[in-house]
């Protein structure tokens, strides 16, 4: 018997980031008809294959998006771009005819910190009383699990966690800190560097989104997709310096510091709101649903070829000179800080 079966229709909003360029890509190798809408920007150079059909539009304004959709529809919506509350509504007006499955991301950044058991489930209590980003995700997330209880709009919820790829290291700072590390300098790890945290690859990741595509199980159900690899943040930084073949300089501030001697730094809040407490998964749930998934790429072999990313692609890798002045910054008042205690204790 020879059945003609579609391919599943899949929209993809954003489509070239960090978690979502891996996704289309493994959408594509799983036979998939692909769209990205996204207002054409590709920053980072992450290639996606050729059959991607793209479509520009800005998906902050209706015009512009239903500009660029047209009379399309989907049998599944995924959107990366959507942020808070009001958003979330309108994605259910303008996505509830148009598609038969709608993907939301969200963040595992939304569990509450800290976490009072472990490991983290989908029931883990869902609050972050430190940063304003999870707290609007955790909003989007309850409109549109009331849209699904009310009118049946078809949503599952996307959790990830702190997810990189070859063009995106896992460090607060980013290239701007393997480059410190590559040469010599000092380096600020938060806390004492003993929390344990949690990194997935993308293309990790992407194996449990895809396999969700399509699925009505999981319509109403939210999943957080990380790996089981686990490290403190002082491993973390050293497997960097030891594959660039240098000691790590490593300078332990304690978190609720980087508030305020770094205010304007962006990733001040976010490591106090939640990469300063460990944070470890149990993927039982993802794997009930996508049996296939089974993360494969550890992080000590992504670290190589995150610096193999770096060495060919040194115009987008290069130290920012500002996130370069907060370290100095930090690293100075450690000292300074340091050795008035030394002054005034010297017996300490």
């Amino acid at each position: 018997m020879n059945l003609d079966i579609a391919p599943l229709r899949v929209l993809y909003i954003g489509g070239t980031g960090t978690i979502s360029a891996s996704c289309v890509r493994l959408s594509v190798d799983a036979g998939m008809q692909v769209y990205v809408l996204n207002r054409g920007n590709n920053a980072a150079g992450r290639d996606l294959p050729e059959s991607v059909t793209w479509l520009t539009g800005d998906v902050t304004d209706d015009d512009s998006l239903l500009g660029a959709l047209g009379e399309e529809t989907f049998d599944c919506v995924v959107n990366f771009l959507s942020y808070d509350a009001d958003d979330a509504a309108r994605m259910v007006r303008l996505f509830r005819d148009r598609t038969a499955h709608y993907v939301h991301i969200s963040t595992a950044s939304l569990y509450g910190k800290p976490v009072q058991q472990w490991p983290i489930v989908e029931s883990t209590q869902l609050h972050n009383r430190f940063t304003a980003y999870s707290r609007k995700k955790l909003e989007a997330e309850r409109v549109l699990f009331a849209a699904f209880a009310e009118e049946g709009f078809p949503v599952t919820i996307v959790r990830p966690s702190h997810t990189y790829d070859d063009a995106n290291p896992p460090l607060p700072g980013g290239w701007t800190v393997v480059d410190r590390i590559a040469r010599g300098e000092e380096v600020v790890v938060h806390g004492d560097g003993t929390s344990l945290w949690t990194l997935t690859h993308a293309e990790d990741l992407a194996q449990g989104l895809v396999g969700l595509l399509g699925n009505s199980r999981t319509f109403g159900e939210a999943f957080h997709i990380t790996s089981d690899d686990v490290y403190t943040w002082d491993q973390i930084y050293t497997l960097f310096a030891d594959a660039l073949g240098v000691e790590p300089r490593l300078v332990h501030v304690p978190s609720e510091m980087l508030s305020v001697a770094a205010p304007d730094w962006f990733w001040s809040e976010l490591i106090v709101g939640d990469l300063a407490h460990s944070a470890v998964f149990d993927n039982s749930k993802i794997r009930r649903f996508v049996p296939g998934f089974a993360p494969k790429l550890t992080f000590s072999r992504a670290v190589l070829r995150m610096l193999q990313w770096r060495e060919t692609h040194p115009d987008q890798t290069a130290a920012d000179p500002s996130t370069d002045a907060v370290f100095d910054r930090l690293v100075t008042g450690y000292h300074g800080a340091r050795d008035a205690f030394a002054a005034v204790a010297p017996d300490a």
